[in-house]
């Protein structure tokens, strides 16, 4: 029975040591953090009263943010560091009305930037260590549009391509890094961000009036889109723990 207490200090002091071991000043971290991988789905519908006709909406939407850092100790609980923002964005839009379709709106967006963050860990003598983060990135953004509408007897499509992208996104994340061992650890987080993109469209539009497959007219034109997003940030990491040069 004398050997229990014994073991469970032994294990104690294991998670003391490893939850210490790489906190150190002058130490590295490398890392990479997955935020924001979701996948959206939604749908509304319509009605008037008779004769006019309803119609239903539907949306999708999917967004990955995928952000390497690197990292340094400036002190034994507190990490200053760059990182790089990947950042793919996928939207479709579509309207129905009589079981067809007549109006569908597609958008690709891509950024990608860089930044610097610092992040606080509030040491404990258990391999849960729990931290505060704050970051701020900024990059290019870059679009793809398309798209076409049914109006009457006419039929419009059209695609577009920016250019002079930017984007900017900022925000605070709490969470816990549960250390595997003294060099690797996973992050698992939560917060708040936002983000704010700018893309100038130039985008081309053909019109078949009667909707007989010829073009009877075309539209080129480039409006600007201001997106701005306050938004609840669920994500997961890994970090990896280096000695830094004595």
């Amino acid at each position: 029975m004398r050997l229990i207490p014994k073991i469970s200090f032994v294990i104690l002091l294991f998670y003391s040591s490893v939850s210490q071991a790489q906190l150190k000043k002058g130490n590295k971290t490398i890392g990479t953090n997955v935020a924001s991988a979701f996948f959206n789905s939604g749908s509304s519908d319509v009605s008037y009263p008779p004769p006019t006709q309803g119609y239903s909406s539907y949306n999708t939407s999917f967004s990955i943010n995928i952000t390497p850092s690197l990292g340094w100790f400036i002190s034994d609980n507190t990490v200053a560091g760059g990182t790089i923002t990947i950042n793919p964005i996928n939207q479709k839009i579509w309207y129905e009305a009589g079981g067809s379709t007549y109006r569908q709106d597609k958008a690709n967006s891509f950024n990608i930037g860089g930044g610097g963050f610092v992040r606080n860990y509030f040491k404990t003598s258990s391999s849960f260590v729990p931290f505060g983060q704050l970051g701020l990135n900024l990059g290019i953004s870059s679009q793809k549009t398309e798209g076409f509408l049914y109006s009457g007897s006419d039929k419009s499509t059209y695609s577009g391509k920016s250019s002079g992208g930017f984007f900017m996104s900022g925000g605070l994340l709490l969470g816990l890094t549960k250390l595997l061992n003294a060099n690797t650890g996973l992050d698992i987080y939560t917060g708040y961000n936002y983000s704010y993109t700018k893309n100038t469209n130039k985008t081309i539009t053909n019109i078949d009036s009667g909707n007989n497959g010829s073009i009877d007219l075309t539209e080129v034109r480039e409006p600007t889109t201001k997106f701005t997003n306050h938004g609840f940030v669920l994500g997961v990491g890994f970090q990896i723990f280096l000695t830094g040069i004595k």
